[in-house]
């Protein structure tokens, strides 16, 4: 069973940083493409990122300047780095798991729990 667990979130001043963390279990991490996701109150999740199982990445135009996406496969995590945060980044975010090594199989059914950024004065 795939599990993905959200880490990293928290309060942040407008201009500040924060890297997430996604650790994955119960799968064969190294083959899979990974991507980060963004909700907000009252709207379906942003894709932000994704990353290729050999560890190209396409980063949505929205984040593109501020936001990295990177890999660890020895530790089977997959990062977020966010940079110059903005009060319309404050949300819960996700990262998911797709269903082969593309880009384009994500967003896959398997998801963490998220965790809450909220950037704020």
């Amino acid at each position: 069973q795939v599990r993905l667990v959200e880490s990293g979130g928290g309060l942040v001043h407008p201009g500040g940083s924060l890297r997430l963390s996604c650790a994955a279990s119960g799968t064969a991490f190294s083959l899979y493409a990974m991507g980060w996701y963004r909700q907000t109150p009252g709207n379906q999740r942003e894709l932000l990122a994704r990353i290729h199982q050999g560890g190209g990445t396409i980063v949505e135009d929205s984040v593109k300047d501020r936001f990295t996406i990177f890999r660890d496969n020895a530790e089977n995590t997959v990062f977020l780095q966010m940079n110059n945060l903005k009060f319309e980044d404050t949300g819960v975010y996700y990262c998911n798991q797709g269903t082969g090594d593309s880009y384009f199989t994500i967003p896959g059914p398997n998801w963490g729990q998220g965790t809450q950024v909220t950037v704020s004065l």
